[in-house]
């Protein structure tokens, strides 16, 4: 599938570019249908509005029309959208743009008792992450290894 997901990136990054806005992710799911979800965002106060995604939504599906050969020969639906508040950390620049923010990490193997951590984005680098978290009442900085991370995504602090 991720050839299938290379061939549609390469595709459509130049449209979303050419808007100054940013791919984020894609994905081809099947479900009761099949779904192909483009999340786009925008490096502005609120993000993406969904006039804008309306626009890009028309561009993008001009373009998917004229590949050929077509790398979605079965029917699908094309949903175009903002990946949310809490959306996924998957690139360099999205770590730099996450750090100091709260974010949820979800591990492979447990780390001190927990597959699961949410804190602030203390530093990162090619090894690890440092969280700040809150355990009870106290403050920690936790070093995670980036070969155990499952997962990284923005999160809501309550």
């Amino acid at each position: 599938m991720s050839k299938v997901i290379d061939l549609i990136r390469v595709a459509i990054e130049p449209i979303i570019e050419k808007r100054d806005d940013e791919l984020v992710d894609i994905e081809y799911v099947k479900e009761k249908k099949n779904y192909l979800r483009i999340y786009v965002d925008r490096d502005q106060p609120g993000g993406i509005d969904i006039d804008e995604i309306a626009d890009l939504s028309e561009l993008i599906s001009e373009k998917l029309d004229t590949l050929d050969p077509d790398p979605l020969p079965d029917p699908y639906i094309l949903e175009i959208s903002s990946p949310g508040a809490e959306r996924p950390i998957k690139t360099a620049k999205d770590l730099e743009k996450a750090q100091g923010n709260y974010i949820h990490v979800g591990l492979y193997k447990k780390l001190d008792d927990s597959k699961v951590y949410e804190g602030t984005l203390v530093a990162y680098d090619d090894e690890k992450i440092e969280l700040e978290v809150k355990i009870k009442t106290r403050r920690k900085i936790l070093t995670i290894p980036r070969d155990v991370i499952a997962n990284i995504r923005f999160a809501i602090e309550f």
